[in-house]
């Protein structure tokens, strides 16, 4: 007796709203499966070499440990202490504004626009309008007081992050065999199929990726540096973090490199060197980086990439922006497939035409 075919959508259906409702616990272990996806491989290289699983697995955790000690004791007090020179640096950025940037608006407006911001100006506006201004300080308290909270799930999250990921990398090989037995078996082989090229596909692009990021992060703040800029390793290694989304590295890096470079100089010469400096990130990046370290392995859009993305945090908040690449990557290979079967079928090229009626000519 077979099945109803709905059964399998309604199971999927319920597994999806499942995940749906359980998002906000979802990061730490998404995050611990991901790492445990990409260390996966090094563990099984040592044990083709001959070690055993538990050695293996510690010696990749220990390698993967060893690197975020090294980023939390060298990179972090190096970052917090450009971060507060950035800071200190803000008056500067106050006097620019009002000796040279105030004074253009108003030449080109035609208006007074310094007494507007006269301190006794605000003071009347603040009189005149100190309802809505307690109403919104109350959701700002509101939001600091989950802003807590949230500090402590992110602490709580930190904190269970290399457990998962220890138990999620040294068990791979079981969750792996229990999911291929749970799976129907007229299905499995070609669910296999998928997944192993998924796997391939993803490995390739998430790899060549994160190499991307971390090459563009050292080229804009070496850049930087050199153009001068005193916060420019802060500012070149956050563009580098974000630009998997494309064009928002440059974009959230640009932005932030004139701000810093008009608190540090204040001038025409240094904000065209930021601009030089990521012209030629940008085309290091387009023609070279992503071309060889990245290719053609997930083959979407950029378009398809940022609606991933946006779609990703707009469903599932942060837990959605870290899968929504690898399930763009999953989908497009479903789609491949689905597209050879659908050019085979009767629906693409063996129904009979529909006959068009021959256009009328104008009267």
């Amino acid at each position: 007796m077979h099945a109803p075919k709905w059964q399998l959508p309604l199971i999927v259906a319920l597994i999806g709203i499942f995940l749906w409702l359980i998002s906000p616990i979802l990061p730490p272990f998404v995050l611990a499966i991901l790492l445990a996806w990409l260390g996966n491989p090094m563990v099984e290289r040592l044990e083709r070499a001959g070690r055993s699983r538990n050695i293996a697995v510690l010696l990749v955790f220990s390698l993967f440990t060893l690197i975020g000690v090294l980023a939390i004791l060298v990179f972090v007090p190096l970052m917090w202490q450009q971060l507060i020179q950035l800071m200190d640096g803000l008056p500067n950025l106050v006097v620019w504004f009002q000796s040279i940037a105030l004074p253009w608006v108003e030449s080109k407006l035609h208006k007074d626009i310094a007494s507007m911001l006269d301190p006794t100006h605000t003071v009347e506006a603040i009189k005149q309008h100190w309802k809505e201004i307690g109403s919104m300080a109350s959701v700002l308290l509101g939001y600091a007081s989950k802003s807590g909270v949230a500090f402590l799930v992110f602490l709580s999250n930190l904190l269970l992050l290399p457990i998962l990921s220890f138990y999620f990398l040294r068990d791979w090989p079981k969750f792996l065999k229990q999911i291929r037995e749970i799976l129907p078996r007229a299905l499995e082989p070609k669910i296999v199929q998928l997944a192993n090229e998924s796997n391939e596909v993803l490995g390739g692009f998430l790899r060549g990726q994160l190499l991307v990021m971390l090459s563009l992060g050292c080229i804009y703040a070496l850049g930087l540096w050199l153009v001068g800029l005193d916060s420019g390793l802060l500012i070149g290694f956050i563009a580098g973090l974000v630009s998997f989304v494309p064009y928002l590295g440059a974009t959230v890096g640009i932005i932030a490199a004139i701000i810093a470079s008009l608190i540090q100089h204040g001038d025409i010469t240094h904000l065209l060197l930021v601009g030089v400096v990521f012209m030629v990130g940008q085309t290091i990046e387009s023609f070279v980086l992503t071309p060889w370290l990245v290719g053609d392995r997930i083959g979407l859009h950029p378009v398809a990439v940022i609606f991933a993305i946006m779609a990703g945090g707009q469903l599932f908040g942060f837990v959605g922006i870290l899968v929504a690449l690898p399930s763009a990557a999953v989908i497009n290979v479903l789609y491949k497939h689905a597209h050879v079967r659908y050019i085979k079928s009767r629906i693409y090229g063996q129904l009979e035409p529909i006959p068009v009626e021959p256009e009328r000519p104008d009267v």
